[in-house]
C-alpha cells in the first residue's frame, strides 16, 4: 500500500522538470540582469520594491523578508543600489528612525527595461513552466487519490 510519503518516479520526472524550467527562467533573469550591469539579487531588490503590495511600505526589513534574506545583507544590496543612484533612502514621516526606499527616476528606468525582458520571457517560457507545475500537481494528486481510495 502506497503513503503519502511515497513518491514516484513519474513524481521525480515531474519535480525534475519543474525545477529545470524555473532554472532556466532564473538563469536567463541572472543574464540580463548582469549585462545591464546589475547583480541577480540587486534586481531582485529592485523589482521587490516596485511590486510591493499597494499600502505596504519599502523597509529594509520588508525588503529582506520578500528577498528572503538576512537584514545585513538586504543593507548591502540597498548601499551598491544607492552608490550607483538607482534607489534612496528616505525617513518615514511618523517614526524618523525608519528608512523607507525609493527608486530614483534612473532606476525606475533600468527595472522597466529589465521588466520588460522579464516579461518576454515569460510570455516565451510560461506556458512549459505552468505545464510542468501542473505536471508536479496532477502527480500529486493521483498519488493522494490512490491513497485515500486505499485508506
Amino acid at each position: 500500500m502506497a503513503s503519502r510519503r511515497d513518491v514516484s518516479q513519474p513524481d521525480y520526472q515531474a519535480m525534475a522538470q519543474f525545477r529545470y524550467q524555473i532554472r532556466r527562467f532564473l538563469r536567463f533573469s541572472e543574464q540580463v540582469a548582469r549585462s545591464a550591469g546589475l547583480k541577480p539579487q540587486q534586481y531582485q531588490l529592485m523589482l521587490a520594491l516596485k511590486g510591493l503590495p499597494q499600502g505596504t511600505q519599502g523597509s529594509i526589513g520588508e525588503l529582506a523578508e520578500r528577498l528572503q534574506i538576512q537584514h545585513h545583507s538586504t543593507v548591502e544590496l540597498v548601499d551598491r543600489l544607492a552608490a550607483q543612484g538607482l534607489i534612496r533612502r528616505r525617513r518615514a514621516g511618523a517614526d524618523r528612525r525608519q528608512v523607507l526606499l525609493d527608486l530614483t527616476p534612473k532606476g525606475e528606468k533600468v527595472l522597466r527595461d529589465l521588466a520588460i525582458h522579464h516579461r518576454d520571457e515569460l510570455r516565451t517560457l510560461g506556458p512549459t513552466l505552468v505545464s510542468s507545475l501542473r505536471q508536479v500537481l496532477s502527480t500529486s494528486s493521483r498519488a493522494e487519490g490512490r491513497h485515500r481510495s486505499k485508506s
